[in-house]
């Protein structure tokens, strides 16, 4: 049940009923007095493991789902779905796992992020994730979860996009440009990739933008431009033009200097580096 934990006292729509389960949507939370929980619920009672969410649009917004739980809890949470998971789909009755292995922090831990791009009603230009089971935008202009370093760029790269008049893509008529913003940052090194997803890269005065931005933030290493022409929707395509990049190997190519056994690594957007680089 999306936005419950065990213990939690709770008002439930059952929507598919199946021989051994269910599926349900929450139509009301019973809460114990002084816990928070959502706008209008009537308290009663609550599981224990139950906290604010440290972001003020968890409720909403669908990059996060855990939020509203305990870190600890959430720990041993995950390491139950493991067991679960070994003894109905592996067969494994007794299956012994370690424990899971934490994060230095519960939040500000996310190095890589892929905002899709939308209109608000009145014309600006937002980013950000969509509403839970919906496609509509919940906009951001800073993440409790990134790392805070991209907070910044997440908000101006916004204002840049509006001033220059970049046409957002339209995913209903597929027209239009603008898809995906992407951001990527090195923990250890700071370095910072951006990325633009585009329908087909016709976007007026993108060399000067690009130049401006690698001015205004030294931490920017390079900027790439990627090309997605199809209706489904995907950061990385089969073709990418790297626009600029600050740093460049012998005979000019571009990587993206990392911490990973010290080797160089072309900045490109369809390589993976774990959270903690």
């Amino acid at each position: 049940m999306p936005d419950t934990l065990p213990g939690d006292r709770v008002l439930v729509l059952l929507v598919r009923v199946k021989g051994q389960y269910a599926y349900g949507k929450l139509r009301q939370l019973l809460v114990l007095s002084g816990h928070w929980i959502c706008p209008g619920c009537i308290v009663l009672v609550s599981s224990g493991h139950r906290i604010r969410p440290g972001c003020i649009v968890a409720d909403k917004c669908g990059g996060c789902q855990w939020q509203h739980i305990d870190y600890s809890y959430q720990l041993q949470a995950e390491g139950n779905l493991v067991i679960q998971s070994l003894q109905w789909i592996a067969g494994i009755s007794q299956a012994t796992v370690d424990s899971v292995l934490t994060a230095d922090a519960p939040l500000k831990y996310r190095n890589e992020v892929t905002y899709p791009l939308g209109l608000s009603s009145t014309g600006q230009v937002q980013a950000g994730y969509y509403q839970k089971g919906t496609h509509k935008l919940v906009n951001l202009n800073q993440c409790p979860v990134q790392d805070s370093r991209l907070d910044l760029l997440l908000a101006e790269v916004k204002l840049d996009m509006q001033g220059l008049g970049w046409p957002v893509y339209n995913e209903r008529r597929h027209r239009e440009q603008l898809r995906h913003l992407a951001l990527r940052i090195g923990r250890r090194t700071g370095e910072i990739l951006l990325t633009l997803v585009v329908r087909n890269g016709d976007l007026p005065g993108v060399e000067q933008q690009v130049q401006a931005w690698l001015q205004r933030y030294p931490s920017l290493v390079g900027v790439c431009l990627n090309y997605n022409p199809d209706r489904v929707a995907a950061r990385s395509a089969s073709h990418q033009c790297d626009l600029w990049q600050r740093n460049s190997l012998p005979g000019g190519t571009r990587f993206f200097a990392r911490g990973v056994c010290r080797v160089a690594i072309p900045a490109q957007t369809r390589y993976f580096f774990p959270s903690e680089y």
